[in-house]
This record gives C-alpha cells, sequence and structure tokens, in this order.
C-alpha cells in the first residue's frame, strides 16, 4: 500500500508541478471511437501483413478501447489476377484487425505520452503504439516506436525505436532498442497478463522511451536530421500524431500460430502532457 500511495503521490506531483494534461482518451464511452480524434486505416496497410484493417475490430467496452485480431477468411477485394503486388495478388484475406490513427485531429510537438495497455504476446502478433510527423514522406516524416513487440529469429522482444530520412528514398535511419521479453518475463512471471505503462518524454533534446519506468531508448535529436530527400530538416521538431494498432505476420510479425486467434489488445487509457 505504500508503493502505491507513493507512486500515487509522484503522479499527482507530477502532473500538477511540471506539466498540465493537454488531451486524454479513457474510453469510458462503450462503441466506437470518438471520431472526432480517431480515424480507421482500411485495407492491407504496409510491411506485407497478414491483416485487413477495418473499423469492426476497434470498439471501447468497460473502460477498454479493445484491438482484436480475428481469423476470418473472405474474398479480397482488390484481387487482380496476374499482379505482383502484395496487396492486389492475394486472392483471399485471411484475417482482420484494426489500426486507429489521430493525424490531422489530434498531433502534438513534444510533450509526455503514456499510455497503458496490456498486449497480446502469441506466435505472429505484432503490436505498437508509435507516433508519425505530419509533413512529408515515410521516412523524412519521423517515426517513433513508442512500443513494439515481434519475434526476431523467432525470439520475442519488446522494442523502442526511432527512424528518420537519408538521401535515398524510403531508406530510413533507425535508432533502436529491443529487448528480449524474457527479460521482462524474468521480473514477473504474470508479465503478460498485466497492464504496463509505456511512456515516451520528448522534448527538443531528445526522445526517452520508457516501460514501467524503466528507461529502454534515448535518442538525442542532434543526431537525428534527414538527409538530402528531407530537406536536412528534423522530423522530431514538429508535430507527430499517434497511430495503436494490431498487426499480425508480415515482414516482422513472422509466422503465426493458428492458436493465437483471436488475438486482444486493450488499451486502458492514452494521455499526453505538455509543461505548463
Amino acid at each position: 500500500m505504500g508503493c502505491l500511495l507513493l507512486s500515487f503521490c509522484a503522479a499527482v506531483s507530477f502532473a500538477q508541478t511540471d506539466y498540465r494534461l493537454v488531451w486524454s482518451d479513457e474510453f469510458e464511452a462503450d462503441g466506437r471511437l470518438d471520431s472526432s480524434v480517431w480515424n480507421y486505416e482500411n485495407g492491407f496497410a504496409r510491411n506485407h501483413e497478414l491483416q485487413w484493417y477495418q473499423p469492426d475490430n476497434a470498439y471501447c467496452k468497460d473502460g477498454l478501447l479493445v484491438i482484436e485480431a480475428r481469423k476470418e477468411k473472405r474474398p479480397n477485394p482488390l484481387y487482380k489476377e496476374g499482379s505482383t503486388d502484395w496487396r492486389t495478388s492475394r486472392e483471399s484475406i485471411e484475417c482482420t484487425s484494426s489500426s486507429v490513427t489521430t493525424a490531422g485531429k489530434k498531433e502534438f510537438l513534444y510533450g509526455r505520452f503514456e499510455i497503458r495497455a496490456r498486449i497480446p504476446v502469441g506466435k505472429g502478433a505484432w503490436p505498437a503504439i508509435w507516433t508519425l510527423g505530419r509533413s512529408m514522406d515515410w521516412p523524412s516524416n519521423g517515426e517513433i516506436d513508442i512500443m513494439e513487440f515481434y519475434r526476431k529469429q523467432g525470439v520475442p522482444h519488446i522494442l523502442a525505436n526511432a527512424a528518420w530520412g537519408t538521401d535515398r528514398p524510403w531508406t530510413a535511419k533507425w535508432n533502436s532498442k529491443a529487448v528480449p521479453f524474457a527479460h521482462f518475463l524474468e521480473k514477473n512471471p504474470d508479465w503478460a497478463s498485466e497492464f504496463h505503462i509505456w511512456r515516451m518524454d520528448w522534448d527538443e533534446e531528445a526522445i526517452r522511451l520508457y516501460l514501467d519506468d524503466e528507461l529502454l531508448n534515448e535518442i538525442f535529436l542532434k543526431d537525428t536530421y534527414n538527409g538530402s530527400i528531407g530537406e536536412g530538416k528534423n522530423p522530431f521538431m514538429q508535430p507527430h500524431y499517434l497511430l495503436l494498432n494490431l498487426a499480425v505476420g508480415g515482414d516482422n510479425g513472422g509466422e503465426v500460430s493458428e492458436e493465437a486467434y483471436p488475438m486482444r489488445y486493450e488499451i486502458d487509457y492514452v494521455r499526453v502532457y505538455q509543461r505548463k
């Protein structure tokens, strides 16, 4: 009880003295997400992933945003016989999921981002919390991965990354930290069944990415200037929007276990603080 009280007091002190809460979504209203804040991605999105994104797989219930990946086979409406594009060469959709973003609706320059969530860790699951800059094409717009979970060479990891532009189209420079999932299980064997807090502290000097107050990665903005395609600009000195998604398989999600379905990614809240 003493530790809980101390943590609560520290959180109150932080919020009241150093920062102010500028936006949050607590997902208290059951049903669809607030359309004034959230957008839905649709179809096959990126990275050769298996899932077809659709709004139906994201819903609010009992104070949580739930994103589900479901085994759901049906014809691919984009299919073109003989196509070599991965989105249109697939005859069927094998599974569905959701990806939601705040693009054009809630965008922030600097601050403390806190997301409390419980993630799926089954084989093939690729949940993420990330941000993208609003100007320029990827990667010159800048990407911050507050959280990714997937398997590297068959071994599950939790990742904290940032990417920015180079002199070559669609080629990023990465600052990545991948922590074996075993590191967290050794401290708490019940880790996967519990909620955890991912945090980003972002200011003019650095991006610091935390999991339950453990610093996973520190990225200094003096090192994150784009190459020539991104006009030498720093993509982390512009507003970013938030993305929450559950991908399946693909380039990094890897082989999928049938037993992993349905995958359930639960977000308790999203909060953004900025300095007073």
